[in-house]
């Protein structure tokens, strides 16, 4: 097989979707979708059914409004395993019927192999993948073919043995490669990228158009946008940015930029994607969703509802209340769990802790993630030291509904995605049903930088008040010092701190933050929101952004 790139790329449906239809005759309900006829379970107002063969499902509510406000339940994906929650809002059409459109997440998946010739005559390669990054951890180094089989090998994440990680055929007759990797998805065809100039491995295409500023278009979503001139910025950074990021990438650490947005004075003055993205395709945000999930709880105490930062976590009333409980878990409260400074026995980062993400997901047969994390036991007494550890920001979902008694599907569509004109997203679900709030959801870009936008503005969105005041300014403040984390980044509640250098000073920045290159970045000082999105998934390449670009380019533009 020749050198040089090569693409595949696979949708794995999910083949349920489109129209759903709900009918009511008498007390008897049922519902119609892609084919499938199924009753539903009816409890109260609250509407729940799910498809034979684990095809999806719906949990929603009928409203006084006579409208069905609920959410689509997607089967595990291919691309991640993550089962996922989708808005869906039925509309009455005559009497007894109700229709809305289901939008699934696609379920793609996409790989690149970059193979080249070394210097003793072998092939060596490098799988680009812009979902998971999926190279970075089978770092292929030979490609070994014996007639038309071809197999690639290498070192998860580059230690240890060596391991086969794919294997198939060479079709010489239409230069197609077809390697079937059996823990994603199965067989992936690929063919020479050289003949699509086109293609995604480029972030604008293999011969792009010098580089051309266009202003954002208004979409309907909110957003209220400008020029660059008009909010005091100069576009020559922001095109030098550009030239910098449509640089193809030549090895497994180039950053995988998938694009930024900017906005000034509260509009939207630039919208660049790259490696086919754009702005009708959500984007996983990873943990900088625990910003979101603060934005939740500020909301849910901004309703009126009992619920205060200084509310004790355990004198809250949980399906499965914990027995025994010891004097230090009694003394933690919501704001431990905001500031990550609950005391659990949990660190993401040191490995090996009873309360760690990857312990939580991978190693413990309970898969109730609340009632595991109630039970955890304490390291430290709350507040005397924050360490990062999701299930802080996850247990926070268990606390929200305790306070409301109603769910967290229910709570985030009225309280967050409707004032924030938020109408497609999709929510990462835990074992049990309940949306993960450590991370893992999707939005559209420009939605998702709305966060940034309502904490700027105080807690309003477009004249909606969605938290307090009091609640944003705490939320971006740096209140606590992260174990192991440099002296200058600080975090707040589910926001981190940091200062950037600009036209000679320090101004002072606080950030949504994800593995990868997910941010939204906020600089109150020049009124100003920006937000970057990538696939640089567990690799140094996803700071590259916050850490270089942002200061350097954006910053830079800022008259």
């Amino acid at each position: 097989m020749p050198d040089g790139v090569w693409g595949a790329h696979r949708n794995f449906g999910p083949e349920v979707r489109g129209t759903l239809e709900i009918t009511r005759a008498g007390q008897a309900w049922r519902a119609r979708i892609a084919g499938h006829d199924q009753p539903i379970v009816v409890d109260g107002a609250r509407l729940t059914f799910e498809l034979a063969g684990a095809r999806g499902g719906f949990v929603g509510r009928l409203g006084s409004d006579n409208l069905i406000h609920g959410h689509w339940l997607q089967p595990p994906t291919v691309n991640d395993g993550a089962k996922l929650a989708s808005p869906v809002v039925l509309r009455p059409t005559t009497s007894g019927l109700w229709r809305g459109v289901v939008v699934p997440r696609e379920d793609e998946f996409t790989l690149f192999l970059v193979v080249s010739r070394a210097a003793d005559g072998t092939q060596r390669a490098f799988l680009r993948n812009p979902d998971r990054n999926i190279g970075l951890f089978w770092q292929i180094d030979r490609v070994a073919q014996t007639g038309d089989r071809v197999r690639l090998t290498g070192k998860f994440r580059g230690r240890g043995k060596e391991e086969l990680f794919g294997e198939g055929i060479y079709h010489a007759e239409d230069h197609r490669l077809s390697i079937h990797f059996p823990l994603r998805g199965g067989t992936f065809d690929f063919t020479p990228v050289a003949d699509d100039l086109t293609s995604d491995f480029y972030p604008r295409g293999a011969k792009p158009a010098p580089y051309r500023y266009v202003p954002p278009v208004a979409a309907g979503d909110g957003w209220k946008v400008a020029t660059l001139a008009e909010v005091g910025m100069t576009g020559e950074p922001i095109e030098e940015l550009v030239h910098v990021l449509e640089k193809p990438p030549s090895s497994l650490h180039d950053a995988d930029i998938h694009g930024f947005l900017i906005a000034r004075h509260g509009k939207l003055v630039a919208e660049e994607y790259f490696h086919g993205f754009h702005r009708e395709r959500a984007h996983e945000t990873r943990s900088a969703a625990k910003s979101v999930t603060a934005t939740l709880v500020g909301a849910v105490i901004q309703s009126g509802t009992k619920l205060a930062t200084s509310t004790r976590v355990y004198d809250l009333s949980y399906p499965h209340p914990p027995k025994d409980v010891e004097p230090r878990k009694r003394a933690m409260t919501v704001e431990h769990l905001l500031t990550m400074a609950s005391g659990y026995d949990c660190d993401d980062w040191a490995g090996g802790r009873p309360g760690g993400e990857d312990t939580l997901m991978d190693e413990q047969p309970d898969k109730d993630y609340y009632r595991y994390t109630l039970q955890l036991p304490m390291e430290l007494a709350p507040g005397k030291q924050a360490v990062y550890c999701s299930i802080n920001a996850n247990l926070l979902g268990a606390v929200v509904t305790a306070s409301t008694q109603r769910p967290v599907f229910e709570l985030f569509h009225e309280l967050i995605a409707e004032p924030l004109q938020i109408n497609r997203y999709y929510l990462y679900l835990q074992p049990t049903g309940e949306p993960y709030l450590g991370g893992g959801q999707k939005f559209l870009p420009r939605d998702f930088m709305k966060f940034g936008q309502l904490m700027l503005d105080g807690g309003v969105w477009n004249g909606k008040r969605v938290v307090s005041q009091d609640f944003a300014t705490r939320a971006s403040s740096p209140l606590v010092k992260l174990r192991d984390q440099p002296a200058d980044t600080q975090y707040g509640y589910l926001w981190w701190t940091t200062d950037y250098k600009y036209a000679g000073r320090t101004v002072r920045a606080y950030f949504a933050s994800g593995n990868g290159g997910q941010e939204v970045v906020v600089v109150p000082e020049l009124d100003l929101v920006i937000a970057t999105y990538g696939g640089s998934y567990n690799d140094k390449g996803g700071l590259v952004m916050v850490r270089e670009y942002i200061p350097k380019y954006i910053l830079a533009a800022v008259k």
